[in-house]
């Protein structure tokens, strides 16, 4: 079974498959950070997790036979509780039905104590402060593109009344136009219409210095 499979088998109980893998990571953040910092974390009936030092020493090449020195090091180590180990061991047998009993761990039975209590709340706060912060990042981000698509419909609002406007302008201007082309235009038959009038005086004098001659 692996993480993923762990998290489908549990994910019932937990009321969906997010709570469970969000409960199955904070349960193993906080037994690794608690090992990692020297706490011993211990479950009554199933076991026990701590961090056991290996001195320096000599072992030999599995494959050349060589002898070779290893450094000091630190390993983590993994101790079943006896409840597991009759299980596993087929002394009791495991109920067919519903969960495996476990005993709760009396107040104080954890070697860490209030710091491995600390380390679990301290990886809770951090999960949850993640969560608030994807949450943040995207309320951020829709509130940016709602702002880029007011500002994209303003500048289409400007550029249309922008074109309205030039076309009142250039309609005002045409008519302008035509009114002085149409006051222009009388005028002129205005101005045709007298000449004929000087040329019909001028006979009139011509024929009285004519008149005038004969007499």
């Amino acid at each position: 079974m692996n993480k993923a499979q762990l998290v489908e088998a549990i994910a019932d109980k937990l009321g969906g498959r997010q709570q469970a893998a969000d409960a199955v990571d904070a349960v193993l953040d906080a037994i690794v950070r608690a090992v990692v910092g020297g706490d011993r974390v211990s479950v009554t009936g199933f076991g026990s997790f701590e961090k056991v030092e290996r001195p320096a020493r000599y072992a030999r090449n599995p494959q050349t036979g060589e002898r070779v020195r290893v450094k000091k090091t630190s390993v983590p180590r993994f101790r079943a509780g006896q409840g597991f180990k009759d299980l596993v061991s087929g002394s009791k047998k495991l109920p067919k039905g519903g969960e495996v009993s476990v005993k709760k761990a009396p107040k104080g039975s954890l070697s860490g104590g209030s710091s491995t209590r600390t380390t679990a709340k301290a990886a809770a706060k951090k999960a949850t402060a993640r969560k608030t912060a994807a949450k943040k990042a995207t309320t951020a981000k829709k509130t940016a593109a709602k702002k880029t698509t007011a500002a994209k419909t303003t500048a289409k609002k400007a550029t249309t009344a922008k074109k309205t406007a030039a076309k009142k302008s250039t309609t005002a201007k045409t008519a302008a136009k035509k009114t002085t082309a149409k006051k222009t235009a009388p005028a002129k038959k205005t101005t045709a219409k007298k000449a004929p009038a000087k040329k019909a005086t001028a006979r009139k004098t011509a024929a009285k210095k004519t008149t005038a001659r004969r007499k």
